[in-house]
Parts: C-alpha cells; sequence; structure tokens
C-alpha cells in the first residue's frame, strides 16, 4: 500500500471497511457465530474483503468497534480518517469484491461528490463520497447509514452512477443462504450470477 500522504496527494480515497455490524440476521438464518467469522474457502468472510482492499493498494481503515448503527461505524471512520481526500465506504460482508473494482471507482469520475456503482441496475458498494463530503458524514448516527448525505448530493445533482461488472458489490453475507451463494461463487466464478435486490438497503 502506497503511503497516505501520497494517496492524498494524488486525490485517491481511503476505503472504510465498515465491520462493526452485530451479524444478527446471520445467527437468526441458522447461521453458528458471526458472518464475518465464518469460513469461505478456507478464510473468514472478513480476511477475504480485506485482501482485495490490500490488493487494491489504496490506502483504508477497518471500522471494528462496536456502534448502535452503521451510521455511527461511518462517522467514526470518517472522523479517524481527518486527512483522506475521500472515503470508499465499504462494509464488510462483501468479500467477493475485486480488488480491481475497488481502484476503478477510486478513480472513477473525479468531478462526482458521491459516486455509487451499479451491477445490473442495482446498487451497491462501495459508494465513493467526496472530502467535501467529510463534515455530513462525520455528524451520521444511526441504522440509515449515509443514505441522507446520498440523498442530499442527489438532490444537487453531484451524484453519479457508475456500471461496473462485479458481482460482488452485490453479494453481501446477510444470512446463512448468502454465505452458500457467495462460497458457490467463489468455486466458480464465471457462473451466471442472479442479483437480488437486498444491497439497496445499506
Amino acid at each position: 500500500m502506497l503511503p497516505l500522504a501520497h494517496n492524498v496527494a494524488q486525490g485517491l480515497p481511503t476505503v472504510l471497511v465498515l465491520a462493526s455490524g452485530k451479524g444478527a440476521r446471520f445467527t437468526a438464518s441458522g447461521g453458528v457465530g458471526h458472518k464475518l467469522q465464518a469460513d469461505l474457502a478456507g478464510k473468514t468472510v472478513l480476511e477475504r474483503t480485506l485482501d482485495a482492499v490490500r490488493a487494491s493498494g489504496l490506502p483504508w481503515h477497518l471500522e471494528d468497534a462496536g456502534h448502535p448503527g452503521m451510521g455511527d461505524s461511518i462517522a467514526a471512520a470518517v472522523r479517524a480518517t481527518p486527512q483522506a481526500a475521500g472515503w470508499l465506504v465499504l462494509p464488510a460482508d462483501l468479500p467477493l469484491i475485486a480488488a480491481q473494482t475497488l481502484r476503478e471507482l477510486a478513480q472513477a469520475a473525479p468531478e462526482a461528490e458521491v459516486l455509487v456503482p451499479e451491477v445490473a441496475g442495482q446498487r451497491g458498494h462501495p459508494v465513493r463520497f467526496a472530502r467535501s463530503c467529510g463534515a455530513a458524514l462525520a455528524a451520521l448516527q444511526g441504522a440509515a447509514g449515509a443514505a441522507s448525505v446520498v440523498a442530499a448530493v442527489q438532490a444537487r445533482q453531484q451524484l453519479r452512477r457508475w456500471p461496473v461488472l462485479d458481482a460482488g458489490c452485490v453479494t453481501d453475507i446477510d444470512t446463512l443462504a448468502d454465505l452458500e451463494r457467495a462460497r458457490a461463487l467463489f468455486e466458480h466464478p464465471f457462473a451466471q450470477i442472479s442479483v437480488d435486490h437486498k444491497s439497496e438497503s445499506k
């Protein structure tokens, strides 16, 4: 990974890996333990996500302290990275995300205040925020994540949607069935991928 100062000078955002959630839906669906510690082809879900983040070469921050909601997690992560040139907000339960996709989203449409990846028309993650969003992000609270910031930027017509081919942007692990699906995709990455609507809520 390049030094943070180099990435700031290049205008490259910091990846915020959000790993503070309790994963209640996973255990309710029959999963054992926390979903981020579940096995995915010999590594945990979290390790798979971090592998892609490290391979991207982008600066990153892991936010794994306990927080009451995703908004609180984002706020804490932004406050912990005050020198960042911007932020890519990545939930840690996206273990199939590709490093190349992270690099693409970091550099695409630099004029956009918010950049939202889409896979076959479905909104995914990570969402990129410009440094100008920092104060609003740092003030977030609750379970709605950064939805209020995204809505405000969209109202100013400064939001850009960016199509990607990486199904890892929308393959999140919320339930045991999601984990089994991710395992199948990991073993057969070129199989046809059925994209659902779950990630719209994050």
